[in-house]
């Protein structure tokens, strides 16, 4: 059974910064794609940025390039987001998600994680 779990949420102001944390409890440590979602209330889940952890690619939603960077951990079964210039749209859960031995990292916009977190909630006061 593969968990994980997320931690790093919180509240800040807008401008500030937060960085979440992700632990996928795998043996495999290449070849996964590794990655976070957002969902504010009342809107659809958004894919934000994700990873291949076999080197190489990573993938940004428009919304939040340039102030937000995804990192691997050197354990290679964490990932992390870090959140710069937190803006108030920003305000969402969290959530991390993973696939095991995928070939390749699919475009955000067509990845569907087999595995999710629970979530972790961020929000952006103004």
């Amino acid at each position: 059974q593969v968990q994980v779990k997320e931690s790093g949420g919180g509240s800040v102001q807008a401008g500030g910064s937060l960085k979440l944390s992700c632990e996928v409890s795998i043996d495999t440590l290449s070849g996964n794609c590794l990655g976070w979602f957002r969902q504010a209330p009342g809107s659809e889940r958004e894919a934000v940025a994700s990873l291949y952890t076999g080197g190489g690619s990573a993938y940004y939603a428009e919304s939040v390039k340039g102030r937000y960077t995804i990192s691997q951990g050197n354990a290679k079964n964490a990932v992390f987001l870090q959140m710069n210039s937190l803006k108030p749209e920003d305000t969402a859960m969290y959530y991390c998600a993973a696939d095991l031995l995928c070939p390749n990292l699919p475009p955000l916009g067509t990845w569907n994680p087999v595995y999710w977190g629970q979530g972790t909630q961020v929000t952006v006061s103004s």
